[in-house]
């Protein structure tokens, strides 16, 4: 990137011009404002006082000395004490030419040399349906993953599956007690569908029980605790994790119906992993390590039996790492999980992506393993997300209103199909063709909207915004691709053979723009935010917009400039077809 070379530059400027030595990264080198003249803009205002002249003066002896030594520099000026410099249009023309045809163009081949990064996404319990919350993790774990990808990473993507505990029993006896032996083929309902249904059964019969006990004089917490179903539940689990036959057969039917659910989602979102874990068979090498923590006095028991870490001198609390019944906990199983990936494939990192509710969990868990003296304690990073809800509320599982992925998508499909028919945007492809668009747009609706917005911020998902063809959507920049794609089938044959001329602003907007991109993949993998990925193929689908409407380009007379026109319609194509796959998203040649 030319801003390494002015940065370099710059500091041999300063050191021969005032005898100061100055380190290249020390330099502020942002994009000219819109405002004024210039591609680049070097701050001059901190050597003002070591070279002892104002910053205009300097920013005047800067610019002489760049543009002297820079083949590349064309101009500059000076504005209180900001140097901006302006880049000649051949420097411009000669990018188009390099890598309009660079199908690659932006993504970074993987540096196999490097540790691995393993990011962990999904992690869903197997006693309902994956829903908008998860929704957004998927999203975000896939994303991050290409993202990292993209910029030279190795990375490994795997799911934990939280395939045991109190939840997953509650779901297993209430189909005990209530099913009668429906299944999902008898029921036409999707396997995680079907489990899901039993959850909410067992909430609402245990509500009822809180409620009786309640009438009867005992306090709620009492109430919870003692309720009929819920210590039938606690007996279930204890049964499971003694193996019982009975327990571990209905366990194994009933998560089965779960996977095939959830593959078929997945399917849909265009989620895939290199490895799954399940915690049951991961939970058991937490207790052994809970184990090594008490036989080396890190952990605690309190007098009804359970296992405990003090952490109160970390400016934490007191953390449960076992029951006083010896079932474990969420973070027994995250211990042996960590431990479990470690030995597989020693990573560099192991990166979290769980909702912000969880910033205590892992803070807890880093500490817990540093006490036990894991060399991987400083690996984990936790990638904190908020929540995502739609307009009218959040998202209650228990009590049967949870927003489910499956309906969400079916939703999207079906605003998709009828916007795009009442736009004619499929007017000319036969039904297979269609309906691909219909999907391929919807998805794209979902995954932008979210995918745009800064993984920590808590937003608000409107199926209604997402699908527009003029806004910051994915179905804007589709038809921007689409719209490209059109040209150069039109264009024929053409070359990318051109002579030097002066370039016209719509022309460099884009070419500025597209130039950016690697960096771009770069800043977005560091921040580990698709959001700077997603808002970016915005500005490039809206500057090409710009440009196809000023400017012509299968009419231009002059040749030379037809075919540099075609290739940056190419080049933007490439950018957009790259972004956009980085999100989880395909775009269509036509539309």
């Amino acid at each position: 990137m030319f801003i390494e070379k002015l940065a370099r530059a710059a500091a041999s400027a300063v050191e021969n011009l005032y005898s100061i030595v100055v380190e290249p990264d020390s330099f502020i080198i942002n994009k000219t404002k819109k405002e004024f003249e210039g591609d680049y803009t070097l701050v001059v205002f901190p050597l003002a006082k070591a070279a002892r002249k104002s910053p205009d003066q300097i920013g005047q002896e800067i610019g002489d000395w760049l543009k002297n030594h820079l083949s590349e520099i064309s101009h500059f000026n000076v504005v209180k004490g900001f140097l901006n410099l302006t880049l000649k249009d051949e420097y411009w023309l000669d990018f188009v030419r390099e890598n309009a045809m660079q199908t690659s163009y932006g993504l970074l081949p993987k540096e196999t040399q490097e540790l691995p990064i393993i990011i962990e996404f999904s992690s869903p319990n197997t006693n309902k349906p994956l829903h908008l919350g998860h929704i957004r993790n998927n999203l975000l774990g896939h994303s991050i993953s290409e993202i990292l990808k993209a910029s030279g990473k190795r990375i490994i993507k795997v799911n934990l599956v939280n395939d045991r505990g109190i939840h997953i029993c509650k779901s297993m006896l209430a189909w005990q007690k209530w099913g009668n032996g429906e299944t999902p083929s008898s029921s036409g309902m999707k396997g995680d569908h079907l489990v899901g249904k039993y959850y909410v059964l067992f909430d609402k019969h245990y509500k009822t029980e809180v409620e009786q006990l309640k009438s009867e004089g005992m306090d709620e917490e009492t109430s919870q605790r003692q309720a009929p179903l819920m210590l039938e539940a606690q007996e279930m689990l204890r049964r499971w994790e003694n193996n019982d036959p009975e327990v571990v057969a209905l366990w194994r039917k009933m998560n089965g119906w779960v996977y095939e659910g959830f593959d078929e989602t997945y399917r849909r979102l265009g989620i895939s992993f290199d490895k799954i874990y399940y915690e049951s068979d991961t939970y058991l090498l937490g207790k052994k390590l809970v184990e090594e923590g008490l036989q080396k006095g890190i952990f605690f028991k309190k007098d009804d039996g359970s296992v405990w870490i003090d952490l109160t001198g970390e400016g934490l609390d007191q953390k449960l790492l076992l029951r006083s019944d010896g079932t474990s906990v969420y973070i027994t199983q995250d211990l042996g999980t960590a431990q479990l990936r470690y030995d597989e494939f020693h990573p560099g990192k192991m990166i979290y992506v769980v909702g912000n509710e969880q910033n205590y969990h892992f803070e807890v868990l880093s500490h817990v393993l540093r006490k036990l003296g894991k060399p991987y304690a400083d690996m984990i990073y936790h990638l904190s997300y908020g929540m995502v809800e739609l307009p009218h509320g959040k998202m209650k599982s228990r009590e049967g209103t949870v927003v489910d992925a499956d309906d969400l998508m079916d939703e999207m499909y079906d605003t998709a199909r009828q916007l795009t028919l009442e736009l004619g945007k499929a007017a000319d492809l036969d039904e297979t063709s269609a309906d691909k668009l219909f999907q391929m747009v919807g998805m794209a609706a979902l995954k932008y909207f979210i995918l745009k917005v800064d993984p920590k911020k808590n937003m608000l998902f409107n199926p209604a915004e997402s699908i527009d063809f003029d806004g910051n959507t994915g179905p804007f920049i589709q038809y921007t691709h689409a719209r490209i794609a059109s040209v150069l089938r039109k264009a024929g044959d053409w070359t990318t053979s051109f002579e030097s001329f002066a370039l016209k602003p719509e022309e460099k907007e884009v070419i500025r723009l597209l130039y950016e991109f690697p960096e771009v993949i770069k800043e977005a993998a560091e921040e580990m935010n698709p959001g700077n990925v997603a808002n970016y193929c915005y500005e490039v689908a809206r500057a090409y917009n710009q440009f196809y409407h000023n400017l012509s380009i299968l009419h231009e007379p002059d040749e030379s400039r037809m075919n540099f026109r075609l290739a940056l319609s190419k080049l933007t194509a490439t950018v957009i077809r790259n972004g956009m796959y980085l999100l989880g998203i395909e775009v269509p040649d036509q539309m």
